[in-house]
């Protein structure tokens, strides 16, 4: 799946299109087994744990769009939106370390007011 060569920027963009396109197992190959990923709401540690979380996102993922993908051989920022069925045009960026041609850390940074603002409104 990468490549030690490849740069944080290429790595950091093909995993995002893969998990963006709803494909699981190709997202987790960019990942080292022993990832660690930060987000509002809270540490994912290991590549089976971060499977879990995307098989409990992506259903609920309706569209999706890179923004931007700004980075070097070492790290990369990803700027997105993404429609969901609880929220539309929710914004995030996410801060990815590589190395050895794996991604070994993830920091999401998103307003999750959207969201919780959504959930509300179901819960009537």
């Amino acid at each position: 799946m990468t490549s030690t060569n490849a740069s944080a920027q290429q790595i950091a963009e093909n995993f995002t299109r893969a998990w963006m396109g709803g494909d699981v197992d190709g997202a987790l190959g960019f990942l080292a087994e022993d990832v660690v990923c930060d987000a509002p709401a809270g540490r994912i540690e290991g590549r089976a744990a971060y499977r879990g979380f995307l098989e409990g996102f992506l259903p609920r993922l309706t569209g999706s769009a890179i923004t931007k993908v700004l980075g070097d051989g070492t790290s990369a920022a990803v700027v997105y939106t993404t429609d969901t069925t609880f929220a539309r045009d929710f914004r995030a960026m996410d801060y990815l370390t590589v190395a050895g041609g794996r991604i070994t850390r993830v920091v999401t940074v998103f307003d999750r007011l959207p969201a919780v603002q959504a959930m509300r409104r179901e819960e009537g």
